[in-house]
């Protein structure tokens, strides 16, 4: 199996530290409003990177956490005037919700970041003490320099960012913090501000900064030495190079093997941004898809290629999905009897052929958008090859692989239950109950169920109406 490695910038053959056994670490989401697309991608590549390690035969060990304090989850906790901690739990339980509907497997560990301040401030500590970070008016920063492979992931070579001032670069600025030794010292403690969260430290009442929490999660959980660590391309730098430069100057030893790092998604072939207008979250895209679409059309490009998203992409991964559940649903209402025949081996070889093509591209950098296309060959066959007169034992065979080939995809091959008229009714009447009675849990549990049946809801002057998606 070979993996892209962002580290060295080409194929490798993947080995892993422990014979058998895959520690990976995926970056998690900021938690301060509903998860958007951009989110979508990273959980349902590295998702499905995960499914084919198992399918494969090694144990899986996913951590992906949740950055549940930032600045976002604080300015959210001011403007509703509650506890940052109400924020971030509310979206939480929203991302799982989402996630569920995108068929994402649970992680092994979902840590959180207030929960591994304990953790944080040990390995800030080393860092002081090794002379790779300092303490100025209770901010602690990590001097960039000590650490002389900083850039090797990004490939940015240090004196180069000394221009740090220029536009292109504002990511390495850290404003308004005096004190710095360097322009290029990255933040690792900072003080308490008012109305803010904070924990005691050696330094005084505050708060860890951005990179140092996915480092010390991922050392507790995985160990100083992982195999994988994976996220959006975005991270990459400063995020991921950061991580890398304090895991190794505190550990002295190679934080992830391979590093994989997932694409741009653009909009109408444009960056998505709240301020184009152009900005959707996995809940508005639920309204009008099974999230079962939205899986299938992430998967149809390489995780490396950027993705563009578009109604009219939507609406032909939509068909594309129809025509592997039609066939699945065919070959289940076939009533056949018997073993292969002699006649039918030659099918029974060919979708053993199928299931070799398939993993030798999902062997190959996990190249879904062309496993998809052995699927849908595999479908063609089995609509032309299995009819009234083939015995069950090529019927099941045919429909077996595909659930097979499909479920490491994770897309489920099972049409979801069409809903009667009356029964839709039946919960929209429970619900508005639910809501006179100013039960809003269950009001919004029913929503959430009609939502993930394709029932789409919408309250009116009149009344709620009702439309299937």
């Amino acid at each position: 199996m070979k993996i892209f490695n962002t580290l060295t910038r080409q194929k490798e053959d993947f080995v892993p530290l422990e014979e058998g056994i895959v520690n990976m670490y995926v970056c998690g989401p900021t938690v301060y409003n509903f998860i958007h697309i951009g989110n979508a991608r990273p959980m349902i590549v590295f998702d499905t990177v995960r499914r084919y390690f198992e399918y494969k035969g090694y144990k899986v060990n996913y951590v992906s956490n949740f950055t549940d304090v930032d600045d976002k989850i604080i300015k959210a906790s001011n403007e509703e005037g509650v506890p940052a901690s109400v924020i971030s739990e509310r979206y939480i339980a929203e991302c799982k919700k989402d996630m569920e509907g995108m068929n994402i497997m649970p992680a092994t560990v979902n840590p959180r970041a207030t929960q591994e301040i304990d953790g944080m401030i040990d390995m800030i500590s080393t860092l002081i003490d090794k002379g790779h970070a300092y303490e100025s008016n209770g901010t602690v920063y990590f001097r960039t320099r000590s650490f002389e492979d900083y850039g090797k992931l990004s490939h940015k070579n240090i004196d180069d960012l000394e221009s740090g001032h220029r536009a292109d670069d504002h990511q390495i600025k850290v404003t308004g913090e005096e004190g710095k030794e360097d322009p290029l010292d990255f933040v690792l403690w900072k003080p308490k501000k008012e109305g803010e969260p904070s924990w005691p430290s050696p330094w005084g009442d505050g708060r860890p900064g951005w990179h140092i929490e996915c480092s010390v999660m991922s050392k507790k959980y995985l160990g100083t030495t992982i195999d994988i660590h994976a996220g959006g391309e975005d991270l990459i730098f400063p995020h991921h190079e950061n991580e890398i430069a304090q895991s190794e100057a505190a550990s002295g030893k190679p934080f992830s093997r391979y590093w994989m790092h997932n694409a741009f998604l653009n909009i109408n072939g444009t960056k998505m941004s709240k301020s184009l207008g152009n900005f959707f979250t996995v809940r508005e895209v639920s309204e009008q898809y099974d999230l079962q679409v939205l899986r299938f059309f992430m998967l149809s490009a390489h995780y490396r290629s950027p993705l563009n998203f578009s109604r009219e992409l939507m609406e032909s991964a939509k068909s594309g999905l129809e025509r592997i559940l039609t066939a699945a649903d065919r070959l289940r209402d076939l009533k056949l009897t018997g073993d292969i025949k002699e006649e039918e081996k030659a099918f029974s070889d060919e979708i053993d052929e199928f299931v070799n093509r398939y993993e030798s591209y999902m062997d190959d950098d996990f190249n879904t958008a062309d496993a998809i296309s052995v699927i849908f060959e595999m479908v063609k066959a089995a609509n032309i090859n299995v009819t009234e007169d083939s015995s069950a034992a090529l019927r099941d065979k045919y429909l077996e692989t595909i659930e097979k080939l499909c479920g490491i995809l994770g897309i489920k091959t099972q049409k979801k239950e069409e809903l009667l008229d009356a029964d839709i009714q039946a919960l929209i009447d429970e619900r508005q109950a639910a809501r006179k009675a100013k039960d809003f849990a269950r009001a919004d549990q029913i929503r959430d169920q009609l939502s993930s049946m394709g029932i789409r809801l919408k309250d009116t002057r009149e009344g709620v109406k009702w439309s299937r998606q």
